[in-house]
Parts: structure tokens; sequence; C-alpha cells
């Protein structure tokens, strides 16, 4: 994929001081366009709220983390996702303040598929952490990309139950594309870039601070159609992701535990305050499967543009191929358009699990979606 057109100009916003997602949005909203700013006068975007080192920051770019970052982009694993590009997450764009860019390392592809956010606490116990490995790998099984934020405890778990099943994972972060954090999950980053894809909104060199979190956290319930929390204590940094997602009215979904446990006092704060009370990923899917259609339908159009990027990569749904219920599937499945309602009668599957997959049986090119609810084969 290439570097964006106008590849500075969208460096410079995303390193410009003191901007930030909400001061970008308004930049965008009042002067027509995300880098009409480059056109405008410096009285303009002090019209628009912005102070004077922000405007000399997007006017002068510091050299020498604009170097970083075009260093950071020549190797081909390597992009930067603007928020005009294809691969823009789509449910990313319906928040109120999506960043203007954001840095991936790994399989950008995978940012417009349906992704289920899996967070929890950092310190979990046993059974927390079996959890998050478990309901990853089976909502993985059910064709949905797992997206957490590469913490230590739940975030890895998820992530690692994912890879196992072998689905793709997206690990957000709040540091630049080029740090791993914490030190300890090095080498899951690494497979995660190799298997799935690392996104960050921050340029390359930003060091983990406090600060960065919080958008770190509005990007992963951002991106996803709904947010499992497995364990968390009632300060959790969970909680926060929680919220936003709930914010950005997304569903929420919560783990209930033992009442002497404390880390799950947060995911029963949750349910008290109208979280979905799962206690198998089943019922995640169930609850998902009509959300997961309607993206369906927008991916759909974006496939049938003809400029459409490729979206058939193996790193995106390598499953298929080994997955029973996926070959049981395309198995009642002709090459005349079928029934949604035949094809669960003949697989047997329940209709959470057969909408689900004939999703990412579709975005993969082997069925064809056709009006009235009805699938073909493709080939």
């Amino acid at each position: 994929m290439p570097v964006p057109a106008r590849a500075r100009d969208w460096l410079a916003l995303s390193l410009a001081t003191g901007l930030g997602a909400r001061r970008a949005r308004r930049l965008n909203e009042h002067l027509g366009g995300p880098l009409a700013w480059a056109e405008a006068s410096d009285r303009d975007l002090r019209d628009c709220g912005l102070p004077e080192a922000s405007i000399r920051a997007l006017r002068q770019p510091d050299p020498d983390r604009l170097q970083a970052c075009r260093q950071w982009l020549k190797p081909d694993h390597h992009f930067l996702i603007t928020l005009e590009d294809e691969f823009y997450p789509p449910l990313l764009h319906e928040i109120d303040d999506p960043p203007p860019c954001l840095f991936v390392a790994g399989d950008p592809a995978l940012l417009v598929r349906p992704q289920i956010a899996i967070v929890g606490s950092r310190g979990a116990t046993r059974g927390g952490l079996d959890h998050a490995a478990d309901f990853s790998a089976t909502l993985a099984r059910a064709g949905f990309t797992i997206t957490s934020g590469l913490a230590a405890g739940v975030d890895a778990r998820a992530h690692e139950g994912c890879l196992a099943a072998g689905g793709p994972t997206i690990a957000v972060v709040g540091t630049g594309p080029d740090i791993i954090y914490p030190s300890r999950n090095k080498a899951l980053g690494q497979e995660i870039v190799a298997r799935g894809a690392l996104v960050s909104p921050f340029p390359p060199g930003t060091e983990p601070r406090p600060g960065n979190f919080p958008a770190r956290n509005r990007l992963i319930s951002g991106m996803s159609l709904g947010t499992l929390v497995v364990e968390a204590s009632v300060r959790s940094g969970s909680l926060i992701t929680a919220r936003l997602a709930s914010e950005q009215g997304r569903e929420v979904f919560a783990i209930p535990g033992s009442i002497h446990n404390p880390q799950a006092r947060g995911c029963h704060a949750l349910i008290r305050q109208g979280a979905r009370l799962v206690e198998s990923a089943e019922e995640i899917i169930e609850a998902l499967a009509p959300l997961a259609t309607e993206l369906a339908g927008s991916l759909q159009r974006l496939l049938d543009r003809p400029d459409a990027p490729d979206l058939d990569k193996s790193t995106a749904t390598p499953h298929i191929e080994e997955d029973g219920d996926y070959r049981l599937l395309l198995e009642t499945i002709g090459y005349d358009p079928t029934p949604i309602d035949e094809i669960i009668r003949r697989s047997e599957l329940t209709t959470a699990h057969v909408s689900s997959m004939l999703l990412i049986m579709e975005l993969d090119g082997r069925v064809i979606a056709h009006p009235g609810g009805r699938y073909s084969r493709s080939k």
C-alpha cells in the first residue's frame, strides 16, 4: 500500500502539539476537510480554537519527528491509515472524535473486519485469564477479530487465545507503534504484527504516558461491535473502556464472578448499570450477529467499488480451511442463491453462528450475498 497522498500534511496533523482528536475533528468540520487546514490562514485556525503552539506545529512540524515517522513507514508492513483511507475502521468513523490517522504494523485489512474487544484486569485471577483465552478462541472461531490493548493480564491472554485458535487479533497501544509496552509482551507484540495488526494513534517514538491510555481505550471500544469485560476492579481502566463503549452506542458484556473476588466487583458494577451478563461466548455471538450483518452491508459496498481494497489475505482468515463448522456450512450452500433459513436448517448450526460465519466467508470471497437474505457459493 503506498504512503497516502499529502503524507507530510497527515503526519503534521498527527505530530502537532496540543491538537488531539477533538480539535482535529473541529478543523475538519469548520474548514471542510481533514487537510483543509493546510490552505487556511492562521486567523482561520485561531477561529477554530487552535492555540498558537498548535498552529506553529502544523506549519513547521518537528523535522526530527517527521523524519522518524518517514523512516518507520519504509517497511512494507508499516502503514499510515488516514480518515480518507478505505482501511480506516468503519465503526471508528461513527464516534465523536476519531483520530485523523493511525499507524499500523501488520495487516491493515483487519481494521475493516468485525471486531470484538476483550479487556480486563492486569492482575486477573487464573480463572479470569482462562475465561479471556476461552472466550477469545470461541469468538475467533466464529469469525470475529479480537481487539485488545496488549496490557498484561486479560489483554495478553485474549490476544493469545485468539492466535491459538487460528484467528487474527488487533493490539491497540498507548505508545508509538515502535514501542511494545509492557516490555514483557514484546514477543507477543511481534507475533501480533506477524499474524494480525498493531495499531497506534500516536507517532513513532511516543513513550507510554498515563494520558495516552484513555485515547487507546477509546479506539479499542470505537473499533469494535461490542466490548467484553472479563475481570475488573472497581477502579480498573477496563471500566473506562466499557463506559466509552456505552457512550459510543456499542454493546457492553461482563462476566460475573465470586462476590469474594475483588477483581469481579467491576464486572458486577457494570451489570448493575446495564451491561449484559454473559456466561458463554455464544451469548455474545447471538447478541452481535445483527450488528455484524449490518456492518457487512457497508463492507460489501466497499468491496463492490472498482477501486476496492484487497481483503483476501491469508492472515485474515487462516482458520476457515481448518474449521469443521466452516467446511460444513460451505457444503450446505449451493451455486444457486439459498435462503439463510435453509442454510441454517441444513447446517444445524445456530442462527448467530451462521450469520457471523457467512459474513466472514463473504469478506473472504467464498460466498456471495444476494437480495432477500440469500447466499451462494462463489467458487
